[in-house]
């Protein structure tokens, strides 16, 4: 272990390729992550509410999905895709976007998703080097990545992503990696509370909701991972291009309609975490 590790300090190239690899497959999970999450929720939210209206009736019984099974199939002709047919980008290049039976186009969001991944993966890399920092900063990447395009499509950001995230920033930081213990609690707390605070002035102003209680834990987890400092950073990126993206979907649609903040928040927090102490300084003009 400590032979390889000395390998990729020694040599900046090994690691990059190392890294580049293992992003593209874990790009190519992340696809499964994204798509079958929203699905396992909604299964558990069924069964549940059976349960608790009708608990005589014997549970509907549906087939258990989960990350690994069923294997993915074609949506179209419920052909098994071969393991051949899922080489990130490559499989989707040779096979022209297109099933390999039938011919159904595959979209191209799956490449892309995975082209993601390879290239936030490797600036991760390009930023911290061969350290502790740089491991963590990769799964710290990849669960935003899953959380923005969950957001996206569902506007949902579920809790088996965003709590585990919090908990493990203010695991870490007790040994001080990317910012003190105390820092992370108060980040974790700040976070949180801030946006709940605007959250309840706005229903109580309106009566309505303006956000979800996930965009409070993620801005949270962001906040244990970075500590308070960087939140308003955070807040003001995400406003910004929240709102920029608002009014076009309000001026495409011809009316107002909600969308989902979240993807946002973690777009704005993956910019902090890299380069918010520099944006700062050249902010406080330092």
């Amino acid at each position: 272990m400590q032979s390889l590790v000395s390998l990729f300090i020694e040599n900046p190239t090994a690691l990059y390729v190392a890294v580049g690899f293992l992003s593209l497959c874990i790009g190519s999970f992340l696809n499964v992550v994204i798509y079958r999450t929203p699905k396992m929720m909604e299964q558990e939210w069924q069964q549940e509410c059976q349960m608790l209206l009708h608990p005589e009736q014997a549970l509907i019984d549906h087939s258990k999905l989960t990350l690994s099974k069923p294997a993915s199939t074609c949506p179209k002709c419920h052909t098994s895709i071969r393991w051949y047919q899922n080489i990130p980008i490559i499989s989707w290049l040779v096979l022209r976007g297109k099933c390999g039976s039938c011919q159904n186009p595959i979209s191209i969001r799956y490449p892309l998703i995975e082209l993601l991944t390879l290239v936030c993966s490797l600036t991760v890399v390009a930023v911290f080097g061969a350290s502790a920092q740089m491991i963590l900063g990769l799964i710290f990447t990849w669960v935003l990545i899953a959380l923005t395009f969950i957001d996206f499509d569902t506007q949902l950001l579920p809790d088996r992503f965003t709590l585990p995230l919090a908990a493990l920033g203010l695991g870490i930081n007790s040994f001080a990696i990317y910012t003190t213990a105390t820092a992370a609690i108060w980040g974790y707390l700040i976070g949180f509370l801030c946006l709940w605070v605007v959250y309840y002035l706005f229903k109580l102003i309106t009566g309505k909701e303006g956000m979800g209680y996930g965009d409070f834990k993620l801005l949270a987890a962001l906040g244990a991972w970075m500590g308070p400092l960087l939140l308003p950073l955070i807040v003001l990126l995400s406003s910004v291009v929240g709102a920029i993206i608002g009014i076009v979907l309000m001026k495409m649609r011809g009316e107002n309609q909600p969308f989902a903040f979240g993807p946002y928040i973690a777009i704005a927090g993956w910019i902090a975490f890299l380069w918010g102490d520099q944006i700062m300084k050249v902010y406080l003009g330092g």
